[in-house]
């Protein structure tokens, strides 16, 4: 059975918490989103395009920790990952063109 609130300051909370509840899985379903096109574009070949997927990934990433719905620190960790597997994959493609 669900939480049925007495008083109505208690009411207003539920009403509250349930509106944060979707607002908050919109946006970590948009941060999962955004961060798995990134890997995919990261992976692929086309450089200016895994650039403008890390790009984007970086301002949703932040954007959601600004508004609370990831901690600061999370957000800084994925986007350092994201970095670090760009920046490798860069230099995988340049070490590539060289031998070549």
């Amino acid at each position: 059975m669900p939480h049925i609130p007495v008083h109505p300051s208690a009411e207003k909370r539920h009403r509250q918490s349930l509106k944060r509840r979707v607002r908050n899985h919109a946006v970590k379903t948009r941060v999962r989103t955004v961060t798995k096109s990134a890997i995919e574009a990261i992976a692929g070949s086309d450089q200016a395009a895994a650039e403008a997927a890390l790009k984007q990934a970086m301002k949703i990433l932040y954007k959601a920790a600004s508004k609370g719905t990831l901690r600061k620190n999370t957000a800084a960790r994925k986007v350092a990952r994201l970095s670090k597997r760009f920046h490798r994959s860069q230099v995988a493609a340049k070490a590539g063109a060289t031998q070549a």
